[in-house]
């Protein structure tokens, strides 16, 4: 089934329920290099230092939660034909949950101050359960395009499991019960919110955006049926091993890895596959936000399996790349295509307007400011991936150019809503 086909614009939400989720993602982005800076070098010390665990979250549960969540609440009724119901209060409840909670997290985590970790578990829950109740009631009901409804399903569940194992992890550092085995909890809570909650929704995500946005034949059919499933499956066959605390577990352990490395180096080459196969051959902007980002993911795939053999530096350094490399890149390359199309679908579609008389998608973000921000997003990758083994203030210069790449992200999706709203549009 050709992605786009039997697609249900008429089930969408107002533009300015996921409008408001990717206007707020920036300000995390922002606010990470802002802590970068005031940290170091602490992060630079340990990837579970309370430095490192505070900027991992606001990247995470910040710039991409809040990226990932006004994506779902847009696309899960688009794809499935059903809305979210009493969306508008789900999305307000999770935009705030999302909102003061990942600050309140990060302050927590960072300070180790169990007042504010206790806080920021309420409200994330406050905020986050309806989202999930929203999204489950929707992927119920989904009926046909089971390749579609899986992928989503399956990252809920990951999310499920990680904001579960992050709870406990919480409460277990804020001292209100006891934690088995602190180390391995984390570890759990890494694999399930990185390989399952953000590659698993990125690879959902994208068998829909990429050959509908950018012109691309789908992917294969095998790869969109079963690849999911996969690290689904690795993901489990790790987890199992874990939880035995048995060194007799450790190949099984190492079994799932391999998978999971093996479903993420698919995905990516399956990815520049397509894209290189795409009908318009212009120069796009966006495409180079997903190249770093899948050049970026194999490399982390190759580096997995050896990941727990390398001495810290490299790992602090594969998670600068995972997250900024891979992460930040994808999610800005959505951004870079979802916010124009939707501005000037929700345009066309109040207004009336004939082609011509309203901006473009071009014109909503030119290519030209999109690339000022690719550049500096590129500058803060390459300058920040070899800082865990350099001096710590040669740091300071990637720091700098990840907050000026947020700050011309926001600009340029702010530039977009302005035009909207200019030519009559109605949020």
């Amino acid at each position: 089934m050709s992605a786009g086909a039997g697609l249900a614009y008429d089930q969408a939400p107002s533009l300015g329920l996921p409008l408001a989720y990717f206007l707020t993602a920036p300000a995390f982005l922002f606010l990470a290099a802002l802590a970068g800076l005031a940290t170091l070098p602490d992060w630079l010390d340990s990837r579970w230092s309370p430095a490192a665990l505070a900027l991992t979250h606001l990247l995470t549960l910040g710039f991409l939660g809040m990226v990932m969540v006004g994506a779902l609440l847009q696309m899960l009724p688009v794809l499935l034909g059903r809305p979210v119901p009493a969306v508008r209060g789900v999305a307000r409840a999770g935009w705030l949950g999302l909102g003061l909670g990942t600050p309140l997290l990060g302050l927590g985590l960072g300070r180790g101050e169990p007042v504010l970790l206790l806080a920021a578990m309420i409200v994330l829950l406050a905020g986050l359960a309806p989202i999930l109740i929203g999204a489950a009631w929707v992927l119920a009901r989904a009926r046909g395009q089971s390749w579609v409804a899986w992928p989503m399903r399956q990252a809920w569940l990951a999310l499920l499991i990680t904001l579960g194992l992050g709870g406990l992890l919480a409460g277990g550092l804020a001292g209100r019960w006891a934690v088995g085995d602190p180390a391995s909890l984390t570890d759990l809570h890494a694999a399930w919110g990185l390989g399952g909650w953000v590659l698993i929704l990125v690879i959902g995500v994208a068998y829909q955006v990429v050959p509908m946005l950018q012109l691309t034949p789908a992917y294969p059919t095998w790869l969109s049926r079963w690849l999911t499933w996969w690290l689904l499956a690795g993901l489990a066959a790790y987890s199992l091993a874990q939880v035995q605390d048995d060194d007799a577990f450790a190949p099984a352990a190492m079994a799932g890895v391999v998978m999971v490395a093996l479903a993420a180096l698919a995905f990516a080459l399956a990815t520049l596959r397509v894209q290189q196969r795409r009908r318009r051959k212009l120069a796009d902007v966006t495409l180079d936000f997903w190249r770093l980002g899948m050049a970026s993911l194999i490399f982390c795939a190759l580096a997995l399996p050896l990941l727990e053999r390398l001495p810290e530096p490299a790992r602090i350094s594969i998670g600068i790349v995972f997250l900024l490399g891979f992460v930040a890149s994808v999610a800005k390359g959505m951004l870079y295509k979802i916010v124009p199309f939707l501005a000037w679908f929700h345009l066309q579609a109040q207004t009336g307007a004939r082609a011509g008389t309203i901006p473009n998608m071009k014109e909503m973000i030119t290519d030209r400011f999109a690339r000022r921000n690719f550049r500096m997003h590129l500058a803060a990758v390459l300058l920040l991936a070899p800082a865990p083994f350099l001096a710590a203030p040669l740091a300071v210069p990637g720091l700098l150019c990840l907050a000026a790449a947020a700050l011309l992200l926001g600009r340029n999706l702010f530039s977009a809503r302005r035009l909207f709203l200019a030519h009559g549009g109605r949020l």
